[in-house]
């Protein structure tokens, strides 16, 4: 008999987090609650399969506890929020969240997009020997120990820019559409996030030191979507 997926679930609604729990533990999840920002980053230090992060919570935000948990641990974070706002949600994808749920979210679409983050957690840490390093020029990627460097220096990449720039980095040369790379490094729904593509482009652009209008790693294609420079073809 397999062992259950121990989750960590950060959120003062005590109410919903038995809720959450009732629905989650008969399915193979064992569900550990926690109802303040400071035992939150306590806790996330133990190992979990998954983290579900609630933004508005007191003695730290969610924010903050996020922001702490990516110094230390890539554990897919699933966050939620009550606030509907743009501007909120891409700011947690950009410090390290994985996904996010709006709290009227349906118990199916949570358990989807938690196995969701799950299993791909799981497929990066399968990644193939062979697959474990992608140059491009003065540009390295270390797959396996997440780690991204600039003519040897570190680049602090949340794990979505991380992904995001695997992905291109793979494709170099070529054109991905902004659909194509939702669809490689995240099981989201497109009509919402598609937007937030070009904010982590953006983010890593600023990154890498790139200029858009002459950039030396990613390039923008008009009406098609981003391409990574390969500087063997330059």
């Amino acid at each position: 008999m397999s062992q259950p997926s121990r989750l960590l679930l950060i959120d003062d609604d005590r109410k919903l987090c038995r809720l959450i729990a009732a629905y989650l533990e008969p399915l193979g999840y064992e569900v550990t609650a926690v109802h303040t920002g400071p035992e939150g980053v306590e806790r996330a230090a133990e190992p979990w399969q998954a983290v579900i992060l609630d933004l508005m919570l007191p003695g730290m935000d969610g924010y903050e506890v996020l922001k702490r948990i990516r110094k230390s641990s890539d554990v897919p974070v699933l966050m939620l929020t009550a606030r509907g706002d743009e501007a909120d949600r891409i700011v947690g994808l950009e410090i390290g969240a994985d996904d996010y749920l709006p709290k009227t979210f349906s118990t199916r679409e949570l358990l989807a997009r938690l196995r969701a983050v799950i299993r791909r957690s799981s497929t990066r840490r399968e990644q193939p020997a062979e697959e474990q390093e992608l140059v491009a020029g003065p540009l390295r990627m270390n797959l396996g120990a997440r780690v991204a460097a600039l003519e040897d220096k570190p680049l602090d990449v949340t794990p979505v820019e991380f992904d995001l720039l695997a992905c291109l980095m793979r494709a170099r040369g070529r054109v991905k559409s902004r659909e194509q790379l939702l669809e490689e490094i995240r099981d989201r729904n497109y009509e919402v996030f598609d937007r937030s593509i070009d904010v982590h482009i953006s983010a890593l652009r600023r990154k890498l030191g790139d200029d858009p209008k002459t950039p030396r790693f990613i390039r923008t294609v008009r009406t098609a979507g981003y391409m990574l420079i390969d500087p063997d073809r330059e």
